[in-house]
């Protein structure tokens, strides 16, 4: 198009005053030249909305040819995300001679919806007469997914503070429970029926603790005991395991023979899995195909850059149904905490939240594309290491026990009195401490008999990582078992890698105590 092809209605005019002097024939050259290079997208339409021109941006970003939209009206572009009144509302302003500026999205020709900063502004005659429209349109479809994905991480680092919290606070209520019924089965005759009734109820804490871990998981910095794992084997015990109870599910394994091994929790990840599959079986309720794909991948700098991760190696791990999918409305919302499409009643709706925590607190991210009626992929993505990964070991039933003292540091009271009593059944002698001044103060005076010190992690005025530190300065030989309601998170890390000897995650039971305690005791 060049200034010599504009016809009279699109000729441009300095103003409505019909003493305006018009655009020489340079003028309109130089007019034209820049619309034709401008980098948004411009469509020139007479009156009635029919398409008169359109620009090359307007191609590359449409798809569209001039040749397939010139003469069409441009309802062409026009989406169902819109609702007809919205289409009013916009046409009555330009009716009214005034510019209409907003967010409109749009319909490509590939069918695809693109967002987009747009103008329309009158064009008008010298009478002030509407003779043409020029549509201004700028695609920010991946500036409005980044800021999607900024707002969803904000939101959901802050519900994840609170999930650590809550789960922090039920764990120490567990850790109450679980510490008197360990008690009270060593003191029952297993053949009894109050024995089995305990045993009921360690069950249901067991329940609570899952629980807690599902929150911990979603809570940042959740994680528990890091281990080398081997996905591919994992994945086929979990694929075993679930395929015995869930015949109606076929399914289809692709695993990479040379794939990584990952360095994370091992648990954790199964319960990543585990959820995805008991989704992936909602949704297949007549039963169906569940394909799960493990592959090696490289990531640079510029890969998923709207992630926030880092470059180099990863695993791939694909988990795709052939059920009944989700619509766009569903996705958007699928990783928030007690979001649930099942009726009231029937979950928790932390099952995804719980997957999006866990994958990002092991440094990874995750993909999900869906469809109604074409079933749901899941592309998760976790950090590789070439080491290679261990045998698991099966944990130990038996009770150890001791005869060395014992400093036992807790601000709840029931955790001080059910951690003494059982740390008195297992044969040690304890000092109890509810802060940190009362703590400090016993150790300094009994420091040549104090043998390991329990100390919880989440203390008022003086927390764990501070009391520790002081110990270490009264005793740098002195040992210390970390204790907390929250995950193995970014704090006992850090504490752990200054030399203190073990965690042991709340609710612990009379075994679990035991062994850790042994394991601090024992080691050289």
């Amino acid at each position: 198009m060049t200034a010599k092809d504009i016809t009279p209605a699109m000729e441009f005019h300095r103003s409505a005053d019909p003493g305006a002097e018009k655009l020489n024939v340079s003028q309109q050259h130089l007019l034209v030249t820049a619309v034709e290079q401008a980098a948004e997208s411009i469509i020139v339409t007479d009156g009635k909305g029919t398409i008169q021109y359109i620009n090359p941006a307007f191609e590359q970003i449409t798809g569209y040819l001039r040749s397939e939209v010139i003469d069409q009206n441009i309802e062409l572009l026009h989406s169902e995300t819109h609702d007809d009144a919205f289409y009013r509302s916009i046409w009555d302003t330009l009716q009214r001679g005034e510019i209409w500026h907003g967010r409109l999205i749009v319909r490509v020709k590939d069918k695809t919806l693109r967002e987009t900063e747009t103008t329309i502004s009158p064009v008008k005659d010298s009478t002030g007469d509407i003779t043409n429209y020029v549509r201004v349109q700028r695609d920010v479809t991946h500036e409005v997914g980044l800021e999607r994905q900024l707002r969803q991480a904000q939101k959901m680092e802050a519900i994840g503070t609170l999930a650590g919290g809550i789960a922090h606070d039920f764990n120490n209520l567990l850790m109450g429970i679980q510490g008197n019924v360990s008690l009270s089965l060593l003191e029952t005759d297993s053949a009894s029926a109050l024995y089995q009734n305990l045993k009921k109820i360690e069950q249901l804490v067991q329940n609570g603790v899952d629980l807690t871990k599902q929150l911990l998981g979603f809570a940042r910095g959740g994680k528990y005991d890091i281990s080398l794992t081997d996905i591919n084997q994992l994945l086929k015990e979990q694929n075993l395991m679930f395929g015995r109870t869930n015949k109606e599910v076929i399914f289809n394994g692709e695993y990479d023979s040379d794939l990584w091994n990952v360095e994370g929790d091992r648990g954790q990840i199964e319960q990543v899995i585990m959820n995805l599959y008991l989704n992936a079986l909602q949704a297949m309720p007549g039963g169906g195909t569940l394909s799960v794909k493990t592959e090696n991948h490289k990531i640079d700098e510029d890969q998923f850059r709207p992630y926030h991760v880092s470059a180099g190696n990863y695993i791939k791990i694909t988990i795709a149904d052939s059920g009944v999918g989700m619509d766009e409305k569903t996705q958007q919302r699928i990783f928030d905490p007690f979001f649930t499409t099942k009726e009231m009643g029937r979950g928790t709706g932390l099952g995804l939240a719980s997957v999006y925590g866990i994958v990002k607190n092991h440094e990874g991210f995750i993909n999900v594309w869906s469809q109604v009626n074409k079933g749901t992929r899941f592309e998760i993505y976790l950090p590789a290491t070439e080491k290679t990964a261990a045998a698991q070991e099966k944990p130990h039933e038996t009770l150890y026990k001791g005869k060395e003292t014992v400093l036992l540091v807790d601000d709840e009271g029931m955790i001080l009195d059910v951690g003494e009593r059982m740390l008195n059944k297992l044969g040690y002698d304890v000092f109890t401490a509810d802060n940190g001044a009362d703590a400090l103060e016993i150790y300094q005076k009994n420091k040549d008999i104090i043998d390991v010190t329990i100390l919880d992690m989440v203390m008022p005025k003086m927390n764990g990582g501070a009391i520790y530190d002081r110990i270490k300065l009264v005793n740098p030989r002195a040992k210390v078992l970390l204790s907390s309601g929250y995950s193995l998170n970014g704090q006992a890390t850090e504490i752990l890698s200054r030399g203190c000897n073990g965690f042991i995650q709340k609710p612990f039971n009379m075994q679990s105590l035991s062994q850790n305690i042994r394991m601090v005791l024992d080691a050289k």
